[in-house]
């Protein structure tokens, strides 16, 4: 559909895009889903990502999302990759349903039951909400992300992605952590991010597939918006390797490759408060590197899709090596 021109709602209010997906999540076991999670963290591993935020929001009922939430815990021993959980029971309405009963749902059902799988030591860190129109619009968009924080949740959520919303405005006010995508932010939007600051955390794959006008990093940059730059991988966008997305960022969002690596590094770090022990070699940090066979870093970026990655360190010890690269 997307490659005939259907827009990503019009592909949702078919019922495919998250609709398909929530289907197939309900019906899958924890352990099927975890079957699937694995070799996705290791391909991510093999591309040198040591740190990740992974998300639920497609189960849309409680009993879903909190399976999810248990799934990315339990992957966090049995995967080389530290991973950071975030909570996106708001990420569409359930069928059957309208905004205002799920927003109920959400904040009198599903947060109250968050709350207790966290103190029972299920890891969560983030809240997230798809504030979109004909979606969660601002005001539901508030009070779901105001709940989540009233329980100790960091906010890290979409916004101003397909339509203007003036989520990058409500990302200010609610003092959020993150914002992603922010193809249609506003000039007042960009300075409200600087309150905190909020970390914009930019998303080229998704424009670069849904054929949408891409964020305006430059802009943010030269205000002093800390810029992220992120895989997005889902059944959207299924992309595994930040080196790809360094090089999008760089063509189409006219990034520096220094740029794009603080994006991917230490800013990453900070959009997940991890900036502390990730995304730079330093002191009381971990050491967390990759080695290239290339002369110079930039090729990381420059040797499109099979970038020259040759082993992979997490915590000083090395977990991965390139068999295909002789060095």
């Amino acid at each position: 559909m997307k490659l005939a021109g259907a827009t990503y709602m019009d592909i949702h209010k078919a019922g495919g895009g998250i609709g398909f997906t929530v289907g197939h999540t309900r019906n899958s076991s924890e352990q099927e889903l975890e079957t699937l999670l694995l070799p996705r963290l290791q391909r991510m591993l093999q591309c040198g990502t040591t740190l990740v935020e992974g998300k639920s929001g497609y189960g849309l009922d409680c009993e879903t999302e909190m399976k999810l939430l248990r799934v990315l815990h339990n992957a966090r021993s049995k995967s080389k990759i530290e991973i950071v959980s975030t909570y996106l029971g708001a990420h569409s309405i359930p069928k059957g349903k309208n905004v205002t009963e799920y927003t109920h749902e959400v904040i009198n059902e599903h947060i109250p039951i968050l709350k207790e799988l966290i103190s029972n030591g299920i890891s969560v860190e983030n809240i997230d909400v798809f504030c979109e129109k004909g979606v969660f619009e601002i005001d539901d968009t508030r009070k779901i992300l105001q709940a989540g924080k009233n329980i100790g949740l960091e906010i890290n959520f979409h916004g101003d992605e397909l339509n203007p919303m003036k989520a990058a405005e409500l990302g200010g006010e609610l003092s959020a952590l993150a914002i992603s995508h922010l193809e249609h932010i506003s000039d007042e939007g960009i300075q409200s991010m600087l309150i905190r600051p909020t970390f914009a955390v930019l998303l080229p794959t998704t424009a670069y597939i849904l054929r949408l006008t891409p964020p305006p990093a430059r802009k943010m940059i030269e205000a002093g918006v800390p810029v992220v730059i992120a895989t997005d991988y889902n059944p959207n966008a299924h992309c595994l390797s930040m080196p790809f997305v360094m090089n999008l960022a760089c063509v189409l969002m006219r990034m520096s490759l220094n740029e794009a690596l603080v994006a991917s590094t230490l800013n990453a770090a900070g959009s997940l408060k991890k900036s502390d022990k990730y995304g730079s070699l330093s002191k009381s940090k971990f050491g967390d590197f990759v080695v290239i066979a290339a002369p110079k870093w930039e090729h990381i970026v420059y040797q499109l899709v099979d970038p020259p990655i040759l082993h992979v360190y997490k915590k000083g010890i090395r977990v991965y090596t390139n068999p295909n690269i002789i060095f």
